[in-house]
């Protein structure tokens, strides 16, 4: 059974995924380069990363087919530990990011991506869609006007190729075509090449030349908190991306792992953290990639391609990139979600808008995803909040009311809750009936709490009925009015 699923993950798609990998593989390179421009270290430290994490994640990761490798979202949280400490600290901090990402995914905290809703998900998508197309423009300002036929050259080439056939990925004919009309012209625009130097040796093992100190803890944990934290985000969202374009399930935890394994010995061999990829896994999955093979194979494409094939990898034109870069942004975001704006719930449209606008004005997906998850949450409260309500009878001889209390009573029901009492009329006994109700946490224990005891303050015999176990806990727990000096030490907290 275990043969044959691993048979299934590699070696089912075997064409398509060569194919795929070298698409991928070919656009790595200047964004590998990129990102360690960005990092302020050589432009082998990201394409070392890239090689190892591609090949690592495909080997140990949950989601075949995903892409990972050097990224921006990780790359620009090591900046200024490059300028005050040097690469050393970033090797360091990556081997520990490492540790921490495998950490979380053995305590199973892959299972928290439950947690993020459609609406974050959404703005995510439509977030790195426009930061993938604002990428390309440096590419498009102030260039040859050559530059831009080139770019709609592969554009067409990219959308119209695939009507004559799908044997081999339009991207790839793309990059060919476009190259082998800048070097038969002879045209002057930028290349692989003009982003940097390309390595002429393999990688090799080596251990980060820092002192073994509390002292070194200190300075590289913070930095290793946050690419861990960034990473697993990304890689978690962009999995459940690939789940719906593959229309497969991935392993949560797994990833998790698999992320940890790629950059500890990323590491260990000069490399700088990084993580799953949306827009090279979009590639990907359009170019046919579905197996873990393509993932490897674009690891290690790209390793031959800089360092065997490198003179000719640097003559291919930044247009070609380009263009598919920007395929990969139009693909990515979701069009659909201008029209959604106005049929979703307005709640949920405010989530999206503002996990795009975070995204994007901060270019951190980590804080953009978490002002989406809290507005989520904020939403969600508010919604149970309202399905709340309290209703009373009074007896016939008037001197007992039985209150019913119905939903859920939490922080953002309290007030509602206490609200819904009569403390001034004159009663012998009040039974508060929550067999409909469930008590979730300190606030609205403390809400029972005061209702009570101004109850009895005012001379009435409260009774408390239909708790359920988990109330009932939690009220044993927490709650003081059966307490002496109870409502003295409710008001003087």
């Amino acid at each position: 059974m275990k043969l044959d699923k691993l048979y299934g993950e590699w070696l089912t798609n075997v064409r398509a995924d060569v194919l795929a990998g070298l698409v991928v593989a070919l656009a790595l390179i200047p964004e590998a380069i990129a990102f360690s421009i960005i990092a302020g270290v050589d432009p082998k430290i990201g394409l070392y990363a890239s090689f190892s994490i591609a090949v690592l994640t495909a080997i140990f990761g949950g989601r075949p087919g995903m892409i990972s490798a050097a990224t921006a979202a990780t790359a620009v949280l090591m900046v200024s530990l490059v300028k005050e400490h040097g690469l050393q600290y970033l090797l360091a901090a990556t081997i520990l990011a490492g540790i921490l990402q495998a950490i979380a995914g053995a305590l199973r905290l892959g299972s928290v991506m439950r947690f993020v809703s459609r609406s974050v998900l959404t703005g995510f998508v439509n977030a790195l869609a426009i930061l993938i197309f604002m990428a390309q423009l440096p590419e498009l300002i102030g260039v040859p006007w050559i530059t831009y036929v080139l770019v709609s050259v592969g554009l067409a080439i990219i959308y119209l190729f695939p009507r004559l056939t799908q044997a081999v990925p339009s991207p790839l004919i793309c990059i060919v075509v476009v190259t082998a009309l800048t070097l038969l012209l002879g045209l002057d625009v930028r290349t692989v090449g003009d982003m940097g130097e390309l390595p002429s040796t393999f990688p090799s093992f080596l251990i980060p030349d820092v002192p073994f100190t509390f002292e070194t803890l200190a300075i590289i944990f913070p930095y290793s908190v946050g690419v861990a934290a960034v990473g697993l985000l990304e890689s978690l969202l962009t999995a459940q991306i690939v789940d719906e374009l593959t229309d497969t399930p991935s392993n949560k935890n797994r990833e998790c792992i698999g992320q940890g394994i790629a950059n500890m010995a990323t590491g260990f061999i000069g490399g700088m953290a990084g993580c799953a990829m949306i827009g090279q896994s979009v590639i990907n999955v359009k170019s046919g990639g579905r197996g873990r093979l393509s993932c490897f194979l674009a690891g290690v494409f790209l390793l031959f391609f800089v360092v065997v094939l490198g003179k000719w990898v640097a003559m291919i034109p930044m247009a070609a990139l380009v263009a598919i870069m920007i395929m990969v942004s139009v693909g990515t975001f979701s069009w659909s979600s201008f029209a959604n704006l106005k049929e979703h719930p307005r709640s949920s449209s405010i989530v999206m808008v503002s996990t795009v606008a975070g995204v994007v004005l901060t270019h951190n997906l980590a804080i953009g995803v978490f002002i989406g998850v809290l507005l989520s949450a904020l939403f969600f409260a508010w919604k149970v909040a309202q399905i709340f309500r309290v209703t009373s009878v009074l007896s016939e001889d008037g001197t007992h009311r039985t209150y019913k209390v119905e939903g859920q009573l939490f922080f953002a029901s309290g007030e509602d809750f206490t609200n819904a009492f009569d403390f001034k009329e004159a009663l012998e006994r009040v039974t508060i009936d929550v067999s409909s109700a469930h008590i979730w946490d300190i606030s609205s224990v403390t809400a029972l709490d005061m209702v009570v005891l101004k109850l009895r303050r005012e001379g009435a015999t409260v009774d408390i009925v239909g708790l359920n176990e988990a109330s009932e806990t939690l009220v044993d727990k927490l709650a003081i009015h059966d307490k002496p000096g109870a409502f003295e030490r409710l008001m003087g907290h």
